[in-house]
């Protein structure tokens, strides 16, 4: 399947940059209507929170695909046209949530090693209050908001990784879906990024089965 065919480029085109106080943009319905129950249905099942690299974990044909596409040239030269950077020969490092804590969502940076960061929400319309994205001026007033991102099903979003790009969310707890890409400074980093998440995806399952009375 094409890139055009799940992911809505025309859009991601057209979207506005906003560059103060740091370069971001969102696309509701990025990811195509037609073909997201696909991608629901196959989407990676996580039952703990925390992220979990893509190569840790089983999904679908319909799941892959969409990974594919994000990771594909099309979309890197789309992003990259619209933050003004090449990024056709940066590594991608790819990492999927299914569920949230009630403390997570603190307020940070991303690691400098990371120079985009694209969030892609995969619920379906989101009511609660906590669980929504913020992108801050700040580092300690999570009410300090440039923009909220409801984490609705499809919804794109993506940011320059500036060393003021303060993000947040209030707390939630529950199933939340979102894939995280980024476009990283070298290779290594995908190494050690992917080794430091799958030691930390092992234990949370082992601490998961323990809960559950087994191994």
């Amino acid at each position: 399947m094409r890139a055009a065919d799940i992911l809505d480029l025309e859009a991601l085109h057209a979207a506005p940059v906003a560059v103060e106080p740091f370069p971001y943009l969102m696309v509701p319905g990025f990811v195509k209507a037609a073909v997201i129950p696909a991608i629901g249905g196959d989407f990676p099942k996580i039952d703990l929170p925390g992220s979990f690299p893509l190569p840790t974990l089983a999904y679908g044909p319909a799941f892959r695909d969409f990974m594919t596409a994000i990771q594909g040239a099309e979309f890197a030269a789309a992003v990259g046209e619209k933050f003004g950077m090449d990024l056709s020969r940066r590594p991608t490092m790819v990492t999927v949530r299914g569920q949230s804590r009630a403390d997570d969502g603190q307020i940070h940076t991303d690691s400098r090693t990371k120079i985009i960061t694209v969030l892609i929400y995969m619920n379906g319309k989101w009511e609660a209050p906590g669980g929504r994205l913020r992108l801050l001026r700040s580092p300690d007033n999570l009410d300090d908001v440039i923009a909220e991102v409801p984490p609705d099903e499809g919804t794109l979003l993506v940011f320059r990784n500036d060393l003021n790009a303060w993000h947040g969310f209030k707390g939630f707890e529950g199933p939340r879906k979102v894939i995280q890409l980024n476009w990283v400074t070298d290779a290594g980093v995908v190494w050690r990024e992917q080794t430091r998440h799958k030691v930390s995806a092992f234990f949370k399952r082992l601490a998961g089965r323990r809960a559950a009375g087994g191994y």
